[in-house]
């Protein structure tokens, strides 16, 4: 059984920088890249996450496509009824030097990518 007061990261509330938030991300990060299984991960992402955690990450993922696609922000606006500051800052994280975003699509379209 997880015991909160066995770790001091874990006797408040957590921050988005808080130590122990990236601690989590990337352990299950690892999980997620560990496992080939996508039936697996799909099960586990609709336990972990609320309905509209869901909607959000897939609304948020369907805003990454468009954007490499180029669609113009307005019609993804109206499309995926996203604000535009959502779909500013989606734009702005694609001119990211690590390219994460280009390298999820292309993974997720099956093409090896470069991990620099």
């Amino acid at each position: 059984m997880f015991d909160s007061t066995a770790n001091p990261l874990y006797k408040y509330s957590m921050k988005y920088n808080d130590p122990a938030v990236e601690e989590n991300i990337l352990e299950m990060a690892s999980a997620l890249a560990a496992t080939k299984d996508t039936v697996l991960i799909n099960n586990f992402l609709r336990r972990l996450l609320t309905p509209a955690e869901i909607r959000d990450i897939a609304s948020r993922w369907a805003l990454v496509k468009a954007l490499e696609q180029k669609i113009p922000q307005r019609e993804i606006a109206r499309d995926l009824g996203l604000s535009l500051c959502k779909i500013t800052r989606g734009s702005r994280e694609m001119k990211s030097p690590d390219r994460a975003f280009q390298k999820m699509i292309a993974a997720a379209k099956g093409k090896k990518t470069e991990n620099k």
